[in-house]
Parts: structure tokens; C-alpha cells; sequence
């Protein structure tokens, strides 16, 4: 989708009459049924307005524009391309990051400045990190920029046509040079060098054709990309597939070619239980599909999965590596494979405060997927859903596969591969909490899994400390029972986790762009993978879809287990999950499915404190000594 394509002659006429700014706000109304914004008409004006003076003193008239093209499966718009041929009469392209800037400050982030947006100063990507996203986006899954034996060749520039040249100045930094050299940076008093960038790329004119080029092109990621990811993932020796891992994923490949060959949709549901693999199964399949160049995306509802893999395996993988409610635009059959991990977190429908309005859709997410694809694959755990609004349980996605007329088929993963590969604790947790009964009655400890109750949490916190030390992956986690606060205004983390002496911070926020708003520390998204997520304490939701080798647990007093009547009791006055708090009837079975996902989190063992006596003697008393 573009707002507003043609030759730039017309672009020129049609900025020197002030037209330009009224056909892209039509154009906007007619594709997203509301009007834009006054602040981005007045942009429209007054970048287009200075782009357009380049332009003619540049002699770019016999060219191609596009404005405002927004990138098939992602709410970005690109603010401007411009294309023709170059005095040996090559196709070029070049992609132009407008900004009405006028000043920037040092931000701590790697690859951000600080600037003025509206009425706030705010962290925002540095110009060319952002124009130089843009670029290697198309390259990778624009088909005009990447196939055939003369593919476009894609340059990308931003021009802040307010902002004064200035060498020093933070915009400039050390930190910036690889983006600034390959991504250049012009200001207003920059317009001859701007001219001449642009020159050296399009002189040749005949810029129509390449224009028709592109906008005749298919989005599809290349097969370098493709080759890249596998590469990524099979190189996770975590990731390795044992015995009916390796089964359930030979089944769901011939199911996948199967899917293809017959051409009918085809839905496929894989249950099971903490520990069984079935990240395992889905990591596997995104290497080995892509490395076959199945168009494979790897969705979650979880926001720090989702970031922690993006970190794992580059930002080239961030518009294969998704969120289940980025679908809502995508075409019929858009994608060859969908493998939604996680998929008991997934809500009905799209409630996201950051989720645009254009970009919002009534169709239940699940469809939105199951439609996007040829073949979807939903790995489930009905009983890790934890929160009121998570609804994507095995009947739930089979309900609504049947009504869009897709094939079914469902496998199911028993064989424990965590916990030192012991069905016993996880079923024993299971009958403990209520939420299945099983045979498992004791803990016996004989499967040489490592599970201790401590006396304080000091106690657990030196033990968790000690494994950390002696090179096992560890952390420490706890039920959601304390406020969770913005950081000082130092950058430093609030204590909030107190429990008489003993007090430590959760781990830091992001806020909604994933910024980090501590100084120095890995945000949520990141706790599970980055070294120092040792030093703060997790929760649910930054602990689930992740395995360590030691977890440690605080169990809180939103959930007691009551010894005179026998029986759980929820205590959601003692809650700080908001959401979790809303829940009403179900916030008993939701808070258990918390603390089930917390103490399955350990490959060899797990380390629990009980802030309630009562619960902490009931499960003493089912512990064989």
C-alpha cells in the first residue's frame, strides 16, 4: 500500500499548487476509513515541501516516486522512494527518511538519540539506524531488490531539513559511524551534498519503468534470508530434538509438504505439558523449513520470548519472528507456514493499546493466522494459561479451524525433557496444586531431580547464587505479589520484592517501544537471556517459554493452601497482577496455572521459599524423607 505514487514532475506540480498533502490525506481515508492526524498533514507539508526544492535543483524530473509506502506485514510507512537509472543505465532506488528535527540529545541506548516529539522528549531510533532498516527490510523481502540477474540496487539516506549542521553534535556520535557511512545523514545545510548522492544513483533518468518494477514485484522473504535464520537456529545446540520430539517432528514435516501438495489449509494442534519439547519442536521447524525457503514466521503472544529470539538470532529475523496480533492485514495464504508457539496465550481479538487503529481487525486472531497461512501449527498447554483474556485452548483453535473449513491434525507430546527428564515432579506439581490429579501423591526425589524447600529467602537467593557461580544457568522468580515500579530517577531499580529484610528489585521495564527505562540493565524482554537477569527477580511472565538449569521460586500469598479445610484458596487481595485480579471465578485456576508454570521452569533442579506456613507444610508433609 502507497499513498501516493507517479512520476516526481507531478509530485513537483502538484507540491508547488499545495495539493500533496489533500491527495494523501484522501488516499489515507480511502485505505484506513479515518482521516490522519493534523500533525502528520502539517509534516506531509513541510518535509515533502523541502525534499521537493531538492529535488529541482537536483534536476530530478524524467524519475518515479513513491510516498508513504507501508511495508507488507508491519505498520511502517516509508516516507519516500525515488527511483531510475544511473549513467550506466542501472535500476536504482533510494530510500529518503524525512524528519522535521531541529536538535537531538546523547540517549543511552546503542543504537537511539533523544528528541522532541510533540509535546515530550523521547528515545527514538537514530535517522540512518532507521532509513538502514528499511533498506535491508526491502532487501531481504522485496523480490524487485533481491531477484533476477539485475535486481534494483537499493541506497537509503535521511534528510532532516531543520536541523543544522553541526560535527559535534550528538547525531554524530562515535557510536553512529557504521550507520552514518552507510546510511548518510544530510541536514539543511547538507542540500549539495544530498544533490549529489542522489546524482550519482539516478542521472540516468527513466525512472517510470523502475517504478513499475517495484510495484509490479512480490513481497517474499529471499532465500539469503531464509539460508541465514536456519543457519542461526541450527547452530542453538539447545534446540537438539530426542526421541518422541524427533517423532512429532517428522510427523508435522510430512504433514506440512502434504499440506502443500494437496493445496487445502491445513491446521495443525501439538499438545503438551511443561518440559516436553515443544519449543524445541517449533525452533526446529523454523530452521529446517526456512532452510527449505518455506516463507516460515515464528509467532508468540509473549513479549519477552519474542524479543529474546530476535536478540538470539539477529535483527534480520525481527518480520519473521512475530506476535500473534500482526496479522490483522495480511493477504489469504500470505504465508507459507505459521508456527505459533506459545498459543495458549493468545486473546480473541486484538486489544493491544499499541497495536494502531488502522491496524486493528474484528476477526479472532486465531483465524487471522490460520488465514494468513497454508499451514499453521499451534503448540498448547491449557494449563499454562494464566491470564482472563488468553484463550487459545486445544477445543478453542479447533472450533474455529473447522470453521474456516481447514484440515485438522493434532499430536501430543508426553516425554518430560526437563526436570532431569522426570515426569514424576511435574505430575506430583500437578496433583499438589489441583490442577490434575495423578498417581504421584510424594515426591520421592529417587529421579535425581533437585528440589529443596529453603527457610528464608536469603537462603534461596545464596543457593540460586552459588549454581549461578558454578556456571549453571539460574534465576529467581516470584508470584506477582508486589507492586512492579518504574525505575528511580537515577535509572537505578526500586526495591519492590520485600520480605522482612530481604528486599531486591523485579526485573526493569520497557516501556511500549521496548526501550530500556533503567540504566544499564536488561529490560523484561531480556531478563530470561542476558547474564545480569540473575540480579532481579522474575515473574510469570518473563519466565514463561524459558528453561533453566536452577530456578528458584518465592512463592507468595496469592495462593494458600488452607490445611483445615483441605483445600486451595485464592487470594487475589494479595495480588498485584491486575489482569490476574479481574479474573473473578477464574482467578483460582489461573494463579495456579502461575506458580505450575514457575516451578516446571528447572532442567536439574528447583529451589522454593513459601511465605505461607501453612502451604509450606503441606507440601513438606508430601515430601518422602
Amino acid at each position: 500500500m502507497r499513498l501516493y505514487s507517479g512520476t516526481i514532475s507531478q509530485f513537483l506540480e502538484d507540491t508547488a499548487y499545495n495539493k500533496i498533502s489533500d491527495k494523501l490525506k484522501n488516499t489515507f481515508f480511502e485505505y484506513y476509513n479515518y482521516y490522519p492526524s493534523e500533525s502528520e498533514i502539517t509534516s506531509w507539508q513541510n518535509s515533502l515541501r523541502a525534499v521537493s526544492m531538492v529535488f529541482q535543483v537536483s534536476n530530478l524530473k524524467d524519475h518515479g516516486i513513491i510516498l508513504e509506502y507501508q511495508l507488507p506485514q508491519t505498520s511502517k510507512r516509508l516516507d519516500c522512494l525515488i527511483c531510475g537509472r544511473d549513467l550506466q543505465m542501472k535500476d536504482n532506488a533510494v530510500i529518503i527518511e524525512l524528519k522535521q528535527w531541529q536538535k537531538t540529545k546523547p540517549s543511552i541506548g546503542e543504537r537511539e538519540v533523544v528528541t522532541r516529539i510533540g509535546m515530550s522528549e523521547r528515545d527514538v531510533l537514530h535517522p540512518s539506524v532507521q532509513v538502514g532498516q528499511y533498506k535491508e527490510y526491502l532487501q531481504d523481502y522485496h523480490t524487485a531488490f533481491y531477484e533476477g540477474n539485475s535486481p534494483i540496487v537499493l541506497s537509503a539516506c535521511s534528510y532532516l531539513h531543520n536541523y543544522p549542521y553541526e560535527p559535534s553534535d550528538a547525531i554524530y556520535a562515535g557510536k553512529f559511524k557504521y550507520y552514518l557511512e552507510n546510511f548518510p545523514l544530510f541536514t539543511k545545510d547538507n542540500v549539495k551534498e544530498l544533490r549529489a548522492f542522489l546524482s550519482d544513483r539516478l542521472a540516468g533518468g527513466e525512472g517510470i519503468e523502475v517504478l513499475k518494477r517495484i510495484e509490479n514485484s512480490k513481497f517474499r522473504p529471499s532465500k539469503k534470508l531464509m539460508d541465514h535464520i536456519a543457519g542461526m537456529v541450527k547452530g542453538l545446540k539447545e534446540y537438539t530434538l530426542l526421541d518422541e520430539q524427533l517423532v512429532v517432528y517428522d510427523m508435522i514435516r510430512e504433514s506440512v509438504k502434504d499440506g502443500f501438495l494437496d493445496g487445502n489449509k491445513s491446521t495443525i494442534i501439538v499438545e503438551g505439558g511443561p518440559g516436553t519439547g515443544k519449543s524445541v519442536i517449533a525452533m526446529n521447524l523454523l530452521g529446517d523449513l526456512s532452510k527449505e525457503h518455506y516463507n516460515t514466521h515464528y509467532v508468540t503472544g509473549s513479549r519477552a520470548f519474542t524479543k529474546t529470539l530476535r536478540n538470539i538470532l539477529g535483527n534480520r529475523s525481527s518480520f519473521q519472528v512475530k506476535h500473534f496480533n500482526q496479522y490483522g492485514k495480511a493477504m489469504e495464504n500470505e504465508v507459507d507456514v505459521i508456527i505459533a508457539d506459545e498459543a495458549h496465550r493468545m486473546w480473541d481479538k486484538d486489544r493491544s493499546r499499541f497495536t494502531k487503529k488502522e491496524d486493528r481487525n474484528d476477526t479472532p486472531i486465531v483465524e487471522q493466522l490460520i488465514r494468513a497461512s497454508k499451514v499453521s501449527i499451534f503448540f498448547v498447554d491449557n494449563h499454562q494459561i494464566v491470564r482472563p483474556d488468553e484463550v487459545g485452548s486445544i477445543s478453542y483453535i479447533e472450533a474455529h479451524a473447522k470453521r474456516i473449513n481447514s484440515k485438522i491434525l493434532k499430536f501430543k507430546l508426553e516425554a518430560q525433557f526437563r526436570c532431569q527428564g522426570s515426569n514424576a515432579f511435574v505430575n506430583w506439581i500437578d496433583n499438589m496444586l489441583g490442577i490434575e490429579k495423578t498417581d504421584y501423591n510424594k515426591w520421592t526425589g529417587e529421579e535425581n531431580f533437585d528440589f529443596k524447600i529453603f527457610d528464608s529467602p536469603e537462603n534461596l537467593e545464596k543457593a540460586i547464587f552459588e549454581k549461578a557461580k558454578s556456571g549453571k544457568k539460574a534465576r529467581i522468580t516470584a508470584g506477582f505479589c508486589w507492586e512492579w515500579s518504574p525505575p528511580n530517577e537515577d535509572g537505578t531499580l526500586v526495591l519492590d520484592v520485600v520480605i522482612g529484610e530481604f528486599k531486591r528489585p523485579w526485573n526493569a521495564k520497557s516501556d511500549a517501544r521496548g526501550n530500556n527505562l533503567a540504566v544499564g540493565i536488561p529490560p523484561e524482554t531480556l531478563w530470561a537471556h542476558d547474564p545480569n537477569g540473575i540480579n532481579q527477580i522474575g515473574c510469570v511472565y518473563t519466565a514463561q517459554g524459558f528453561e533453566f538449569d536452577y530456578i528458584g521460586v518465592i512463592f507468595g500469598t496469592d495462593l494458600k493452601y488452607n490445611l483445615t479445610k483441605q483445600a486451595w484458596e485464592g487470594h487475589p487481595e494479595n495480588s498485584w497482577d491486575n489482569g490476574l485480579k479481574r479474573s473473578k471465578d477464574k482467578y483460582l485456576e489461573l494463579v495456579k496455572n502461575s506458580y505450575r508454570i514457575l516451578l516446571s521452569r528447572g532442567i536439574e533442579g528447583c529451589y522454593v521459599y513459601f511465605m505461607d506456613k501453612e502451604t509450606e507444610k503441606y507440601f513438606k508433609d508430601r515430601i518422602k524423607m
